[in-house]
């Protein structure tokens, strides 16, 4: 019988997850299937349900539910405990177990496939919500200093705060950007679904910086604005996405797939 498991947002059908899991599951021998599965905004608990009672295995979570799914825990990994929001789901022995693995696929994206080691970086964290919360603790651990800035400063403080007394994570508001300079700008808000640009100054890339929009699949704003600004390395986030449904992927079937070829297939 065909192991199933899922993604789950709000929306979905620009994902390309499905997609991924299958190439990984046709390059490691593995019967499964995977598929994308709109939630309604107010009913992620109860699709979450429907899914057990179905038999899934498992499944991966997407904006806007990570901080609710983290809530519908019985058991939490160690990334999903420093982030407070969960990505992968599964479902074993009656309960739900919770994962991140958003950080460790932005760091491996980045330092192996961008080439771009993270130890003693300045990087500027835009926006506070599940995808933020996913990679500060990554960020930090790798050796960065993080600048988080939100449209709303109390959401940051909130991130900021859990590194109280380290000296290296601050909550910024975007009007205080203007004059500071980052070797790393990361856009983790959803901006780009709406093709908007959070409110930046000019002048935020250092010599050699990366721009890193964690959206994929076209150009956003934040991508432009990052060109123009004369950022060296614009990159989408869709080796990030390739990398974090490596380790799902791992997780639910304890076999690790090779990301490279499904990377090059997907960016042709």
């Amino acid at each position: 019988m065909t192991d199933r498991y899922a993604v789950i947002g709000n929306p979905i059908s620009h994902s390309k997850s499905p997609l991924i899991h299958t190439l990984f599951a046709q390059q490691t021998g593995q019967d499964m299937s995977y598929e994308a599965i709109e939630s309604p905004l107010d009913g992620f608990a109860a699709t979450i349900q429907r899914l057990r009672d179905e038999g899934y295995l498992g499944c991966n979570v997407t904006v806007p539910f990570k901080f609710e799914a983290y809530k519908l825990c019985n058991r939490l990994g160690n990334r999903a405990r420093d982030a407070k929001a969960v990505n992968t789901l599964v479902f074993r022995d009656g309960e739900i177990l919770g994962t991140n693995t958003d950080g460790a696929g932005l760091l491996a994206d980045i330092e192996k496939n961008l080439g771009i080691k993270l130890m003693w970086k300045d990087a500027l964290l835009l926006g506070a919500g599940g995808a933020a919360a996913g990679v500060v603790w990554p960020l930090f651990n790798a050796g960065a200093g993080v600048d988080i800035a939100n449209r709303t400063i109390e959401k940051a403080q909130l991130l900021a705060d859990e590194f109280k007394g380290s000296g290296t994570v601050y909550a910024r508001r975007y009007e205080e950007l203007a004059g500071r300079k980052y070797d790393l700008v990361i856009n983790a808000t959803s901006s780009g679904l709406s093709g908007e640009l959070p409110p930046l100054p000019d002048g935020l890339f250092k010599p050699g910086a990366l721009a890193y929009d964690m959206m994929y699949g076209r150009e956003t704003p934040f991508m432009a604005y990052a060109r123009k600004q004369g950022a060296e390395i614009v990159s989408d986030g869709l080796g990030m996405l390739v990398e974090q449904a490596a380790d799902a992927f791992y997780l639910w079937r304890n076999v690790r797939p090779d990301t490279q070829p499904v990377l090059d297939l997907l960016r042709k």
